[in-house]
């Protein structure tokens, strides 16, 4: 049973902050005790409804930032006339919401793509035509009010075959996974390109507070989606929010972007949000929550947290969280990277080849 308790947290201005989050039933031991979020960054994991990321019921205090509406000022295409993204609408996922779509698709309308929803399965006819297909928190039915293991498949074996084999004649994927329920939802997408997504929060757990990666420190690495095609596309700095999933990457042709530092472990809880010290906790330092896979002809991206794409407010003083966060001014711009490389744009063209077996600049970390 799932219930709302109050949390007082202090932010960085002394200021306190009240708010409803899911607390256990306080029957199970150990667990009716609120978690006490240490900053105001780490309100995040207590009413995180971002990209429809947080228990269900705990929307009131986020929304979309409607004044966040950043101007491409060089389309990388003219416009109406790019590439076909297609956006799944048809697995439970966020974008089926009118005004989380609506942000996505004018980024992507911006430069020059041609967006529109996909309702209904994948198959080979529904993907025939799309360059880019964008995948973000996928469900099964079953889950979409009950976030506890077992986690069921949100794709179905057929659908999953169907991806693969677009992707592998030249389409191009790019798949957003979450932190548990979402990763064991579309862990047989993942697998399908040899990345094996953990069920679980990746977090620090003494802060609870966004993860800052950094070329600096060899956790953000160099690669197309990262260096951009100039100095004004380089990024060098991407922020994730609390909390998103860690993963491994086997395939051979799988390049890291985000690499997890010391100190981050993936809780792994039974059900969403509830967990206590006897929690299993994996240490994933070296683990990955940003890949690059070029899959025979196709591509794919996988990032494992959805908010760091998006652009909300959150909380009584509606808190930035996301690409409009500060902090995370170089999000938009990884997003931009990712985008064109996938769907090959100008300067995005070069792919792996036997004499060049792959394009990472840095060492694969499995």
């Amino acid at each position: 049973m799932i219930e709302s308790s109050s949390v007082m947290i202090n932010d960085d201005e002394g200021d306190t902050l009240i708010l409803d989050r899911p607390c256990a039933d306080r029957s199970s031991a150990g667990l009716g005790r609120p978690i006490i979020c240490r900053r105001l960054t780490a309100l995040i994991p207590c009413v995180l409804v971002l990209l429809g990321t947080a228990p269900p019921g705990l929307s009131a205090q986020q929304v979309i930032d409607a004044a966040y509406r950043p101007r491409i000022s060089e389309p990388t295409y003219p416009a109406g006339a790019g590439p076909v993204v297609l956006v799944d609408a048809g697995h439970n996922a966020f974008h089926a919401r009118d005004e989380h779509f609506a942000q996505l698709a004018d980024i992507l309308r911006q430069d020059g793509y041609r967006a529109a929803a996909l309702h209904g399965a994948y198959s080979a006819r529904a993907l025939a035509g799309a360059d880019v297909l964008i995948v973000v928190n996928a469900l099964a039915d079953r889950d979409v009010d009950n976030w506890a293991l077992p986690t069921s498949p949100a794709f179905t074996p057929e659908e999953v075959t169907a991806v693969r084999e677009w992707v592998e004649n030249g389409g191009s994927l790019l798949l957003i996974a979450d932190h548990m329920p979402f990763p064991g939802a579309a862990a047989d997408l993942g697998r399908a390109f040899g990345v094996e997504f953990m069920n679980g929060f990746a977090i620090v757990e003494a802060e609870w507070d966004p993860l800052v990666f950094r070329r600096s420190r060899s956790t953000l690495r160099a690669h197309p989606i990262t260096d951009g095609r100039r100095a004004g596309e380089r990024v060098d700095s991407a922020v994730t929010f609390v909390a998103g999933q860690a993963f491994r990457a086997s395939h051979e042709r799988a390049c890291p972007l985000l690499v997890f530092g010391a100190g981050v472990v993936s809780i792994n809880m039974e059900r969403a949000w509830v967990f206590d010290d006897a929690t299993p906790r994996v240490p994933v330092e070296g683990w990955l929550q940003g890949v690059a896979v070029e899959a025979r002809s196709g591509r794919v991206a996988i990032f494992g947290e959805a908010a760091m794409f998006a652009a909300q407010l959150v909380g009584p003083r509606q808190q930035p969280v996301g690409m409009n966060a500060p902090a995370a001014n170089q999000n938009l711009q990884l997003l931009l990277n990712a985008l064109r490389w996938l769907s090959r744009a100008p300067g995005f063209e070069a792919t792996a080849s036997a004499e060049r077996p792959s394009l990472c600049a840095v060492g694969l970390v499995r």
